[in-house]
């Protein structure tokens, strides 16, 4: 990692009225996604004060910002993960089943191994479509969320299923293990979420966020835990885990959103239980519905057979 660099920038008369992502981005030669990224880890100040990346810019401010050198921090490195599995790919898409702890497209402030780069190191080239961190990405998992993701390797690919993602015509299934025994058992939860404005990388409810939809239904109860069947209409960022959360069933390890660590310790769980389960869509070039499956990995195999056994105790 390099050392942060500062600048000082007058906003100029063509970028007067342009939102502060878009005009920045212009300013500063970098893609929009990288700025909005500075911007959501407050690393911009506009006249000395954090902004929402749509505030629109006015000519007598002043922009700071705060950066690591974006070619070290984002750069793409090439770098396999054989627990990174390919369960399916043409000329068209590549499906995978992604480990914890890898990171579904480089970004500011983290190091760890990305899809792209164990793509990278396998020979898959992907699509070119997006920012060049973000190339072929058209849905993300959390770098602690392990499952299925689908990835495009032609431009029409790219495009086809951005859109679907857009009108939620893709079916994302996953199991969650949250702690108590929700009630109701199944249901929905339709309240919207935003970024936290106290904490970087958290999310929270807020009216003043975006909508998003989780239906749940309960598959089973443990002693201590339910183990949850999830489907999201929406894709809001940390959606899941901020819905649970609200509700005082915070997934089991997931002690960003307020779960009992002494759960995890005891199970040895280091990260949410959470697992992208089915992934099913129509094929961005022939339509031809197509779903995968993907098996519990092992950590989270061994926390839930934990909890059943009869004799667990915290």
């Amino acid at each position: 990692m390099g050392d942060v660099q500062s600048k000082l920038l007058p906003v100029p008369d063509a970028r007067v009225g342009e939102r502060l992502d878009a005009g920045l981005a212009k300013m500063l030669g970098l893609s929009r996604t990288q700025v909005a990224e500075l911007i959501d880890a407050g690393k911009v100040l506009v006249d000395g004060k954090t902004m929402d990346k749509a505030t629109k810019l006015i000519a007598t401010q002043l922009i700071e910002v705060n950066f690591e050198p974006v070619e070290q921090s984002v750069q793409i490195q090439a770098e396999d993960v054989p627990e990174l599995k390919i369960v399916f790919q043409d000329q068209d898409i590549v499906v995978i089943d992604k480990p914890a702890g890898v990171v579904s497209h480089p970004s500011l402030g983290f190091e760890g191994p990305s899809v792209a780069g164990v793509l990278l190191s396998r020979g898959i080239q992907l699509s070119t479509s997006g920012a060049q961190e973000r190339q072929g990405i058209v849905q993300r998992l959390d770098v602690g969320t392990s499952g299925l993701m689908v990835l495009a390797k032609s431009e029409r690919a790219y495009s086809v299923l951005k859109q679907a993602f857009r009108d939620r015509a893709v079916q994302k299934t996953y199991h969650a293990l949250v702690q108590g025994h929700p009630d109701p058992a199944s249901g929905t939860i339709d309240t919207p979420i935003a970024r936290s404005t106290k904490h970087d990388y958290k999310f929270t409810i807020s009216q003043a966020g975006k909508r998003a939809i989780t239906h749940y239904e309960t598959l089973e109860l443990l002693p201590t835990a339910a183990l949850m069947k999830v489907g999201l209409e929406t894709g809001r960022t940390h959606q899941i885990r901020v819905h649970f959360s609200h509700f005082r069933h915070p997934l089991v390890g997931d002690m960003l959103y307020g779960a009992d660590p002494k759960i995890a310790a005891k199970l040895g769980l280091e990260r949410q239980w959470l697992h992208a389960v089915v992934l099913g869509f129509s094929h961005p070039i022939s339509g031809e519905f197509v779903e995968f499956v993907s098996e519990y990995p092992v950590d989270l195999a061994k926390s839930l057979d934990a909890l059943r056994d009869p004799e667990f105790r915290l």
